[in-house]
């Protein structure tokens, strides 16, 4: 039975870090598919993608089979500068919507960064030192993760490469300065310092630019740059690992009071922060031992679960990375220029569009307005300021505990508040002037990133 007398801040003590990070993928009873050679169609072996990602990282990448993978000394003390992130109780948000609903939210904002991406950014870091590379290329979004492997790379002593999508670059100068601070060279993209990016430019004059399009400079620059090798922030499976000690924690300190959550709900971008959010207790799910409702929350401008198609699709804009099943827009859709910040990727995780095909989680699209309303309610009555693409789950959050209200249900629901939103200003002030407007892609819209999604023999859309 759980215990009532549950305090604000939920605090584990450092000692009680993870010292593993979860893989759940070895608990899965369907694997997801594996990532293919865009030009055989075969699947990849470590070697051939040795030239993009660290070794260390390659083999995490393909590791369906063990459950559990030790986490390095170096990173566990570096861990212990800003984890274990505390577990809140929203007794505020409770009281505001009158709702029987107990709500519990997992807070990544406790570092320099602002976000949870600093958890996988300092252990790319660390594989990169390890393997003796010169540095780090890779793309941001919103900024958070640019801004934690700058700060991961400085801690190495690392050069760090950051294409950074335009509109965000435009819309968030101080976030980029940020970067810079932690010695990161910042590039705006589609940029003209690389083939991919001016080839971009010339089909898509004007553009604001999407990850995919920034994935892609950061590969081509890697590839052809001695002692340097490409990092993501997302998307990829060994950063849902790393992101795992998220669940890990979080379950970890539920499991003291006794709290067993009915519903677990995350943002959805590329799936970092939903995967290691969720990890535990999916595993959990898999095996048999509980049953959670989970619900991945994506912006109805960018929604590659609900309206996207489950195939073989390219990681990035170039067509230059390895193809990936996965729920996918396309990797030629470009979003809009909207404050979705880094939920604006065209695809998802292999591993988490294998649950959600299977119907293990569930998906939801939201409107920009309608998020900036929950962004602000939870401001004012938790005193956090959340970043746009953590509000997301609020949204979500707010809509289910409403529902407990009018049926009278007292559901306990976990979500993950992935970072703060200071550096989003541009993005409130809009929202507060009521000039903020929502997007939401038309089929036609659709359809020029569907029809850029590779044919062959069993990837029919």
């Amino acid at each position: 039975m759980e215990n009532t007398k549950i305090p604000y801040k939920i605090y584990l003590d450092e000692s009680e870090i993870p010292t593993q990070w979860y893989n759940l993928r070895a608990d899965m009873k369907n694997k997801p598919a594996p990532l293919l050679n865009p030009g055989t169609h075969e699947p990849l072996k470590a070697e051939e993608l040795y030239p993009i990602f660290c070794e260390d990282l390659v083999a995490q990448e393909l590791n369906v089979t063990d459950p559990y993978i030790d986490i390095p000394e170096e990173i566990q003390r570096f861990y212990k500068m800003y984890r274990p992130s505390p577990l809140i109780r929203a007794y505020f948000l409770e009281k505001a919507l009158d709702t029987p609903a107990k709500i519990y939210y997992k807070f990544e904002g406790n570092n320099t960064s602002g976000s949870h991406k600093l958890n996988s950014a300092i252990a790319q870091a660390y594989y990169a030192k390890k393997q003796g590379l010169k540095g780090v290329t890779t793309e941001t979004g919103a900024g958070q993760w640019g801004t934690a492997l700058s700060m991961a790379c400085s801690y190495f002593g690392l050069d760090c490469k950051v294409y950074m999508v335009k509109v965000s670059y435009e819309q968030k100068p101080f976030r980029r300065e940020v970067m810079k601070t932690y010695g990161a060279e910042v590039t705006p993209s589609p940029s003209v310092t690389t083939e991919i990016g001016k080839k971009i430019l010339e089909e898509f004059p004007g553009t604001t630019g999407s990850l995919g399009c920034a994935i892609s400079e950061a590969v081509e620059v890697a590839t052809k740059s001695e002692g340097y090798r490409y990092v993501l922030g997302s998307v990829l499976n060994q950063v849902l690992l790393h992101q795992s000690v998220i669940g890990l924690e979080s379950k970890k300190a539920l499991d003291k009071y006794g709290v067993k959550p009915d519903l677990i709900i995350g943002c959805a971008g590329g799936g970092s922060n939903l995967g290691g959010l969720i990890a535990p207790f999916a595993g959990e799910k898999f095996r048999g031992e509980n049953d959670y409702r989970i619900i991945a929350v994506e912006p109805a401008s960018c929604p590659s679960f609900t309206r996207g198609k489950y195939v073989y699709d390219f990681c990035d804009t170039g067509m230059v990375c390895p193809l990936a099943k996965m729920y996918t827009l396309g990797s030629g859709f470009i979003p809009s220029a909207n404050h979705a910040g880094g939920l604006r990727y065209h695809g998802m995780n292999p591993a988490l569009s294998q649950l959600y095909h299977d119907g293990l989680i569930e998906a939801r699209a939201v409107e920009q307005n309608s998020v900036f309303e929950a962004a602000e309610q939870f401001a004012r009555v938790e005193g956090i300021l959340p970043a746009p693409e953590s509000s997301h789950a609020i949204r979500v959050a707010i809509d289910d505990a409403l529902k407990c209200k009018e049926t009278g249900g007292e559901k306990t629901i976990l979500f993950g508040l992935t970072g703060t939103g200071y550096f989003d200003m541009t993005a409130y002030e809009k929202f507060n002037d009521g000039v903020m407007t929502d997007y939401i892609p038309t089929d036609e819209d659709l359809k020029k990133g569907f029809d850029g999604i590779p044919r062959f023999e069993g990837n029919e859309i």
